[in-house]
């Protein structure tokens, strides 16, 4: 694993609730997130593993043929005290600038507040001029499914959005970035442990969206099982041809810093989901 502890470290500037640092290593700028200390009370886990679920949900999108931010997984000693770090690759430069979908939602409809409502999000892709429709709504379905095979919790309009390169005026769907909420970050291998197959199958089920329909958060799979959505529906055909679940599986096993236990949960409930949609 990469020590990122001696890297040369810049002023912060980027957004999100988790602890982090900018660090450049070998002249790259990278974003390094630490285990974020649990806020919630009567919890009994002392951090959060978003390190870990912000490096496997990043490669699974990668696995399955989408431009992802690079991640690294990494150490960095703090105050003695050695932490696993997840490392994420600036893939914006003075050229090329990110512009996240609430940006884009707010210049849309100056008379309407945008939040995670399913329609909204849908009438501002329809309504903005400067992204190509039919391409924006492609990706956008492509990543709902794949964020409901690895339970991402939090894909709201900040951790998604265009890439704009300044010289050429190309506007382009950004590389997938921002999946540190994936995978039940808030559970302890301990927890893990004592876990049924009931309990996973639960846990596979049970998972929401950030992303709302009549005001409620859409469960991933209820949505998808319902076929309502003719987008969704063929962002799933389109898909589950790339999702090689032999590929993910040894990519989690070969991870370094990770108890067997751990690795065993997250290809199990990564399973449940694919044999779920699979079957559909």
């Amino acid at each position: 694993m990469i020590d990122f502890t001696n890297a040369l470290e810049e002023f912060n500037n980027y957004k999100g609730s988790e602890k982090k640092k900018t660090l450049i290593y070998n002249n790259k700028k990278y974003l390094v997130k630490f285990p974020d200390p649990v806020r919630e009370k009567n919890k009994n886990i002392s951090y959060i593993n978003n390190a870990f679920s912000e490096y496997i949900g990043s490669n699974v999108f990668k696995i399955v043929g989408f431009e992802t931010q690079n991640t690294v997984l990494g150490k960095y000693e703090y105050k003695g005290k050695e932490k696993i770090v997840c490392a994420c690759e600036d893939f914006t430069d003075n050229e090329n600038v990110l512009y996240e979908f609430e940006n884009l939602a707010l210049s849309t409809n100056p008379d309407k507040k945008i939040e995670t409502e399913l329609n909204d999000i849908m009438e501002v892709i329809e309504e903005n001029k400067m992204i190509d429709t039919e391409n924006t709504k492609q990706k956008f379905w492509d990543m709902f499914v794949i964020d409901s095979l690895i339970g991402n919790t939090d894909r709201h309009n900040g951790n998604w959005g265009f890439l704009l390169n300044k010289t050429t005026g190309e506007i382009k769907f950004s590389p997938i970035y921002d999946c540190g909420s994936c995978l039940n970050p808030m559970l302890e291998d301990k927890d893990i442990e004592n876990i049924s197959k009931i309990e996973l199958k639960n846990l596979a089920i049970n998972c929401y969206s950030c992303i709302k329909e009549n005001g409620k958060k859409i469960n991933y799979m209820s949505f998808i099982k319902q076929k309502k959505n003719t987008e969704c529906n063929n962002a799933i055909k389109r898909m589950f041809v790339n999702i090689n679940m032999d590929e993910i599986k040894k990519f989690i096993d070969n991870i370094e810093c990770m108890s067997k236990v751990r690795k065993e949960f997250y290809k199990k409930i990564i399973e449940q989901r694919y044999d779920i949609i699979k079957n559909i």
